[in-house]
């Protein structure tokens, strides 16, 4: 007998085809960037405890930055607004500078961005006018400080002064080769920046009403300063006229006498039009760096406004004694320094020079290293070394030591100068030798 199930069951049923749903009908979770999250920071635990920022701010706290100090006014038991600590300052332009960040304004954003610097920071405040202000503030303070570290190396044996290699290094201004004027063109721009400071004088009394006080402020305060520059410019034409007459009774062929007129920048004043390595011809400034050949470390800088090294040998001796009480015992130049008074003054200051001797023109490789008329006891004593092979392979090391350490300014970032004037950029330079020895130093370290 057949039977036939009381139920019947339904059998498999398609799925429906997917609808296409439209993107302002699907339920999402949009972002919405307008709440406020408020999220625990610990600035101990974010930064790494090898981070150089640690390095830099534990080797600050072993040095004296009193003269850091001198000039705020906000002291205890007195009024005032407390200012942001000027170690703190330094600290941040240190490893920006190692790390190759030359603006304040890029460096007063990693303040807010970065967690190294938000480290070094703590919480203080800080703005790129600060910032801005305080590396070109503390000229002395920066030298005095190069001092200290430089004296520590010494005691702690890194520094020697055996061995130390001096050259210079062409770095760009902060002006444009359009900028350079003869008198008569300063003349004409001087009156015309006198009438823009008066015309903005003027506007005191009937103020532009699209125009803030800010800005106002601002406009008279550019008007000045282009005022000052051109006045500068105008008072350093007398320094640049003395350069072309040295350039040209140094010019040997008759076809080069010609020599135009000087002509300074309303830009920078200070800065000459120099030959680049790559042999064009730009506004620059000529850094003097002395290397120590124990350990790298930069024992003396100073920043000219001259194309030639020349006669920057005695000078940077000088100050070498003057920043560790002793004199180098080898000294090591190029051709560029070279010069019968030159070596006569370092030889009687017990110093021995290694440097090339040039070749005389049209003269054989035999008479090279022959005294020559005129030659000094010591110049004699020069060539007579320069001729031995221990003595050239001595020379090779100035290399190693001096170029080294030009190559070192350029990975922090120094192409080109941010600032303008000789102090200012000598500033820089000095920031820049004092973060490249505290590398120097936590590399002796470990």
């Amino acid at each position: 007998m057949n039977q036939s199930p009381l139920f019947l069951l339904p059998g498999p049923v398609a799925p429906p085809p997917p609808l296409a749903t439209r993107p302002e009908h699907a339920r999402v979770l949009r972002p919405n960037r307008q709440q406020v999250q408020w999220a625990p920071r610990d600035l101990e635990a974010m930064l790494a405890e090898d981070h150089p920022a640690r390095a830099i701010w534990d080797l600050l706290n072993k040095l004296n930055l009193s003269r850091f100090y001198s000039s705020i006014k906000a002291v205890l038991d007195r009024p005032g607004r407390p200012t942001t600590d000027p170690q703190v300052l330094l600290a941040l332009w240190l490893l920006a500078t190692v790390e190759g960040v030359g603006s304040a304004r890029q460096l007063a954003r990693l303040c807010a961005e970065h967690d190294a610097y938000r480290w070094l920071c703590g919480g203080v405040p800080i703005n790129y006018h600060m910032l801005s202000d305080f590396r070109v503030a503390h000229h002395k303070a920066l030298d005095a400080l190069l001092s200290q570290i430089v004296a520590s190396l010494m005691a702690s044996g890194a520094v020697t002064l055996e061995r130390v290699a001096q050259d210079g290094i062409r770095i760009r201004a902060s002006a444009g080769a359009a900028s350079f004027r003869r008198q008569e063109t300063l003349q004409a721009c001087l009156k015309e920046a006198r009438e823009q400071v008066k015309r903005l004088a003027g506007q005191r009394e009937h103020p532009d009403p699209g125009v803030t006080k800010r800005q106002q402020a601002a406009r008279e305060r550019a008007a000045r300063e282009r005022l000052e520059r051109v006045e500068q410019a105008l008072a350093y034409l007398p320094e640049a006229e003395a350069a072309k007459e040295r350039q040209q009774r140094t010019l040997a062929t008759p076809k080069r006498e010609k020599v135009t007129a000087p002509r300074t920048s309303t830009t920078d004043p200070e800065a000459r039009v120099m030959k680049m390595p790559d042999g064009g011809f730009r506004p620059a400034y000529n850094a003097e760096l002395a290397t120590d050949g124990a350990a790298g470390v930069i024992v003396g800088v100073t920043v000219i406004a001259a194309g030639n090294d020349a006669g920057q040998a005695v000078p940077m001796v000088k100050q070498i004694a003057q920043r560790t009480g002793k004199q180098p015992n080898d000294y090591l130049m190029d051709g560029g320094f070279v010069s019968r008074e030159e070596i006569t003054a370092l030889a009687q200051s017990q110093i021995t020079v290694y440097a090339p001797v040039r070749l005389p023109r049209n003269k054989p490789e035999a008479e090279r290293y022959q005294a020559k008329y005129g030659d000094s006891a010591e110049v004699v004593a020069w060539r007579e070394r320069m001729a031995t092979e221990e003595a050239k392979k001595i020379y090779r090391e100035r290399g190693a030591l001096a170029e080294w350490a030009n190559a070192q300014v350029r990975q922090r970032g120094i192409y080109q100068f941010s600032v303008r004037g000789l102090t200012k950029v000598t500033t820089v330079m000095l920031l820049v030798a004092v973060a490249h020895n505290l590398l120097r130093w936590l590399s002796i370290q470990t």
